[in-house]
């Protein structure tokens, strides 16, 4: 395996905007990476498994649940902070981000949000350790981009809910030891679950044969009779709203994210430009090349002060629904130029596990879909500044 020789970007100096702490935490979450997740990711990719061994130092970093308060075993950090470990795992790997973030957002947040005392008492500390692992259920095989049509429904049995319904392209799900399912109630009213692993009719069948998150665990979630009993449904917050304020959340996480991918990718394009040598000079030093390459660190810097601005907001509590789509698509599509032409730069050798290119680049094919796609970010961002819904 190959060394980490990465160097992340800062040309704009933003770490003069990042507090000690800030730094202090992204640097820890830098060097786990660099140690932990860099010399085994590609052998795990090609083998389409997920290195579960990952899963304590996840924790360590605060992987799960940066911003859960610590009473909940939590580490209390700000948004900023949140943002900078996805950007640094994501840096190693997509698959691994999506793991770390459906922890966090589409699972620990729930529960701490919509929740009551005794449902965060009881499963946030161990969600926090990585004792247990959780996936979210809102994605059904005919439902995406429209989840508001979700087929997925509970009847009140009087001592507990019947849960009936299946859910798709679930991160998270062949192992996760709890499910945040988004389902109907009898009068049509989109209600949150907590479905445990081991209640009879509920099971988990893995996808494969995936040629992006290869290292991330993808399935489904299928729910026939399956008794939930009544405490487990999460009390404070219903209607659709809920499950897309989760959305919020991660697709944040994923605008931070997004920049490691890129940044990597353009790291590995930079260090290549100065070594590889044709027609008797470094390909650096060649026109086109240093085109690619100045394109790739200005769309890279304009994602950073994108980013940090919305994670200012983010702590201020003023980030709107509208703001986060529109950094989540923008830095998304970002990070897959900038994997192409890196590729591109890297000739033949650009497809090869030998770099991380082909990885991100297959990887960022689900991100730019995931958690809404690039079409309904724009639609978003439309809709919020005309005023009129074209989804609808």
């Amino acid at each position: 395996m190959k060394p980490d020789l990465f160097q992340a970007p800062d040309y704009y100096l933003l770490d003069d905007l990042l507090t000690d702490e800030h730094k202090l935490i992204r640097d820890t979450a830098r060097a786990w990476v660099k140690r932990e997740v860099s010399p085994i990711i590609e052998d795990f990719a090609q083998r389409a498994e997920f290195p579960k061994q990952l899963l304590p130092g996840l924790a360590e970093i605060g992987g799960f649940g940066p911003y859960i308060p610590t009473e909940y075993g939590g580490p209390g950090l700000d948004q900023i902070s949140y943002g900078l470990i996805m950007q640094e795992i994501e840096r190693g790997d997509s698959g691994i981000r999506s793991t770390s973030s459906v922890q966090s957002s589409l699972v620990m947040y729930p529960i701490w949000k919509y929740g009551n005392e005794e449902q965060r008492m009881k499963y946030l500390p161990k969600l926090a350790s990585g004792e247990i692992i959780g996936c979210f259920g809102l994605t059904e095989p005919d439902h995406g981009s429209d989840p508001g049509g979700m087929l997925s429904h509970f009847k009140d049995m009087g001592d507990h809910y019947l849960l009936n319904g299946a859910k798709m392209w679930i991160s998270n799900a062949p192992f996760a030891d709890i499910a945040v399912v988004w389902a109907k109630n009898e009068e049509g009213r989109i209600h949150g679950l907590i479905v445990e692993r081991g209640m009879a009719g509920f099971t988990t069948p893995e996808i494969h044969d995936k040629w992006s998150l290869r290292a991330s665990a993808t399935g489904e979630l299928i729910f026939d009779n399956v008794k939930v009993p009544k405490e487990n449904l999460l009390p404070n917050k219903s209607g659709l709203g809920a499950p897309l304020g989760c959305l919020d959340s991660a697709r944040y996480g994923i605008a931070w994210g997004a920049i490691g991918a890129a940044m990597d990718c353009y790291d590995t394009a930079l260090r290549y430009s100065k070594e590889r040598i044709q027609f008797d000079k470094p390909i650096g030093a060649t026109q086109l090349q240093q085109k690619k390459l100045a394109e790739m660190i200005t769309e890279i810097t304009k994602a950073q002060l994108l980013t940090w601005r919305l994670g200012v907001l983010k702590n201020e509590e003023r980030a709107t629904s509208a703001q986060i789509s529109m950094a989540k698509r923008n830095n998304v599509a970002m990070a897959l130029d900038i994997a192409r032409e890196a590729r591109q730069m890297l000739g033949g050798m650009g497809i090869t596990g030998e770099y991380s290119i082909m990885r991100h680049m297959m990887n960022l094919e689900s991100v730019v879909t995931y958690e809404g796609t690039h079409d309904i970010h724009l639609l978003i961002t439309g809709m919020d500044v005309t005023g009129f819904a074209a989804f609808k």
